[in-house]
């Protein structure tokens, strides 16, 4: 196996959350509508070349302080009261990850949200 020179790699951080909300379907709706809640993971992957002097893409205690902070901000909240964030779908919190950090170098790559218990899943990827 031939290595390129400067290859590009990729490193991922998870966490979780909980947190409830509401959302208003079309199917579904009456539990829906009330109030609920959810355990969700996220992961987070950066893409990027190596650093020559540290052999890393990003040293991944920077990413789990950016990841906390995001995580603080989800964490036993009303997703329907953050900032930014509304509706509160698997889709939107995805986009909410990734605007959170998208001062980062490198920047996400992938920002993926699932709920476990219920097997649904939302990947953003650019």
């Amino acid at each position: 196996m031939t290595v390129p020179a400067s290859p590009v790699m990729c490193v991922s951080q998870r966490f979780f959350f909980d947190a409830a909300h509401t959302l208003q379907r079309q199917i579904e709706a009456e539990g829906s509508r009330r109030i609920h809640g959810h355990t969700y993971h996220a992961e987070v992957t950066l893409r990027g070349p190596l650093d020559p002097a540290t052999g890393m893409v990003i040293d991944l205690g920077y990413l789990r302080l950016r990841l906390q902070s995001v995580r603080e901000q989800l964490d036993h909240h009303l997703l329907d009261e953050v900032p930014g964030l509304a509706p509160p779908t698997l889709e939107n919190l995805c986009l909410f990850i990734a605007r959170a950090l998208a001062d980062m170098q490198p920047a996400p790559w992938r920002v993926r949200v699932w709920r476990e218990a219920l097997g649904d899943s939302c990947t953003l990827e650019w």
